[in-house]
């Protein structure tokens, strides 16, 4: 069996290193990193809009980002399916009200096949570094398959993409088998096995109920309770899918209402005594009726308040917890040994297999220090651990670059692809301005990122996200929100309706006309 070094190994990048062949470099006026919902949601519109001069880079055998990587057991939305896909892409087939990473993978390789996205995607394609090349005023970025340039570089790598292994002695030590939940080894079977799962977060609370009735004894090991409210997933009927496919309208009114059902839930985020009061209540009730020992409880039940942490939907995860073959360790791991886990009260359990489900690098993303823009200044050292943006979308000092889920566009109460699709309207209108105005180079101006984040930390105060007693993922590491847009996604769609240029600085190009932008770049490149 593979120690534990040979099993996590790569998780760090997501791929085994490789060196970038030689040769003159492939342009394309705009390269798109990841084919997740955010890469293929931007090919899509940039299609849509007429624009067919770009590549989606690809470090997977195979598109569809988050849902392509996370199949671990158990894995499912939390976000109801009508409302967790593209609103110019419904699905009138899903099964589920909540769907399973299978179903959710294949409608992403559906779409991609319905739009005619095949020849514009590049699977195998890490890109290992990207740098602005200010001379010529083009992204040069290096591949695991060879050279690229392009004069827009759009980020759709997402924030749950690296993932994130804790930092306990002995990690490497254990000769049992090990991997990240992200990273599920699908040739290791549990069955009848001595598992241990570290974290209790949203990955957890799937697997535990998954491989529970499998596994000879499960050991789960957690730092933090988190909050677990009732589930209303339930299949959808054969009557209901029809319905769906002869009447559209139907399914856009039922995605019409369960988008302004979930979009009230940021009431509960923004004013904590009113969390108290109902869905606080609510979820103490969902483990008081779940959970009958009273000493169980009380270590299941969160000290910080509700949603100050990602809320978790499960019927099943409690009720697991309490079978027989199955121990909740709240004592804090002091090591990792070569048989198992030894924790601060000086017991080791030995175990056979280990899944790390301790999430991922969201505000410290490996690929920010991949990226340099102007001055040769990497991501990472710009934003010195505290991730800033304008818009989420755009950074001062990187020129012609977007992000999508960049900072402060995360949610924690209704769909990322609603967010998506506002960012991508954003980046068409600013492209569309580009190209009427005959740039070459669009950046936002520092004065105006700076009040965008000004804003921002003004409206996460009194919040639940930095007011509520709790160290989540959701913040930086110093200690501020970079993650979640801190108001109603009807605000940010307002906000990113219209490309606003006067917030931009911009480099016309030298005696050339708008039709002549692009063919200059090709030459320079």
């Amino acid at each position: 069996m593979a120690t534990t070094t040979e099993r996590l190994e790569g998780t760090g990048s997501g791929a085994p290193e490789q060196t970038a062949s030689k040769g003159p470099p492939e342009h394309v006026r705009i390269a798109i990193v990841g084919a997740g919902f955010s890469g293929l949601g931007m090919a899509i519109r940039l299609k849509q809009e007429g624009i067919e001069d770009f590549v989606v880079l690809e470090r997977a055998e195979d598109i569809g980002g988050t849902w392509q990587a996370n199949t671990y057991p158990g894995c499912q939305c939390d976000v109801p399916s009508h409302l967790y896909s593209f609103s110019f892409a419904p699905n009138p087939g899903w099964t589920r009200t909540f769907s399973k990473q299978q179903e959710i993978w294949d409608y992403l390789r559906r779409v991609a096949d319905e739009h005619g996205l095949g020849g514009y995607v590049r699977t195998g394609h890490e890109v290992l570094s990207a740098e602005w090349e200010e001379e010529v005023g083009l992204w040069r970025l290096e591949t695991s398959q060879g050279p690229f340039s392009a004069q827009f570089l759009v980020g759709g790598m997402g924030g749950l993409s690296e993932p994130k292994l804790p930092d306990i002695p002995g990690i490497d030590s254990f000769e049992g088998a090990a991997f990240h939940s992200a990273r599920w080894d699908h040739d290791h079977d549990i069955a009848g096995k001595r598992v241990g799962v570290v974290g209790t977060g949203a990955s957890t609370v799937q697997i535990v109920p998954s491989i529970q009735p499998k596994v000879e004894r499960l050991h789960v090991f957690q730092r933090t309770p988190t909050w677990v409210m009732p589930h209303n997933d339930r299949p959808i009927s054969r009557l209901e899918r029809r319905l769906y496919r002869r009447f559209p309208g139907a399914q856009r009114a039922m995605r019409s209402a369960i988008y302004w059902g979930r979009e009230s839930f940021v009431l509960w985020f923004r004013h904590p005594k009113l969390a108290r009061r109902v869905p606080e209540r609510i979820a103490r009730r969902h483990l008081t009726t779940q959970v009958s020992d009273p000493e169980l409880r009380r270590r299941l039940t969160p000290t910080f308040r509700f949603g100050c942490k990602r809320v978790l939907p499960s019927n099943a995860y409690y009720p697991a917890l309490t079978q027989p073959n199955v121990e909740l360790v709240t004592d804090g791991i002091e090591e990792v040994t070569p048989k198992g886990v030894r924790t601060s009260d000086g017991s080791e359990r030995e175990l056979d297999t280990l899944v790390f489900a301790t999430g991922f690098h969201v505000t410290d993303m490996p690929a920010t220090r991949m990226v340099r823009g102007r001055d040769g200044l990497l991501l990472d050292d710009v934003w010195q651990g505290s991730p800033q943006a304008y818009m989420g979308t755009t950074v001062a000092g990187f020129p012609n670059f977007f992000l999508l889920l960049g900072p402060n566009t995360g949610l924690g109460h209704t769909s990322v692809v609603f967010m998506i699709e506002c960012q991508l309207a954003y980046i068409i209108d600013c492209l569309r301005a580009v190209q009427r105005r005959g740039l070459t180079t669009i950046e936002p101006r520092p004065d105006a990122q700076a009040r965008f984040v000004a804003e921002i930390a003004r409206h996460e105060q009194g919040t639940v996200w930095t007011d509520g007693g709790c160290v989540s993922w959701y913040l930086d590491r110093t200690g501020r929100n970079a993650t979640l847009w801190p108001g109603s996604t009807v605000t940010f769609k307002r906000r990113t309706r219209r490309f606003d240029l006067e917030n931009y600085a911009t480099t016309p190009a030298p005696s050339a006309s708008p039709s002549r932008v692009g063919e200059q770049a090709q030459a320079a490149a």
